[in-house]
């Protein structure tokens, strides 16, 4: 009976073993998972701001040369609205 004993304990020893190897694996792709998607997050932001600061410093310089905000669209037809004055 000693080495049906021992026999399981060793099997009892590397179910364990796989078990812990299993979880370890799964708890490192998690991991590596949520790494890169921080990364990608802090990617973003970082983009996002550099893109800001972009639309500030157009503005800034749209505001130096006097442009307010920008042209209205023309209009479709080509047609301009008439004046009294300049109708005959």
């Amino acid at each position: 009976m000693d080495g049906h004993d021992s026999e399981d304990t060793k099997q009892s020893t590397a179910d364990m073993t796989a078990f812990v190897q299993n979880l370890l694996q799964q708890m490192q792709t998690r991991f590596q998972t949520m790494s890169d998607s921080i990364i990608t997050k802090n990617i973003l932001i970082s983009i996002c701001g550099r893109i800001n600061e972009l639309e500030q410093s157009i503005n800034d310089l749209r505001a130096e040369m006097g442009v307010e905000g920008t042209p209205p669209p023309a209009s479709k037809s080509g047609d301009e609205p008439k004046t009294p004055a300049s109708s005959s």
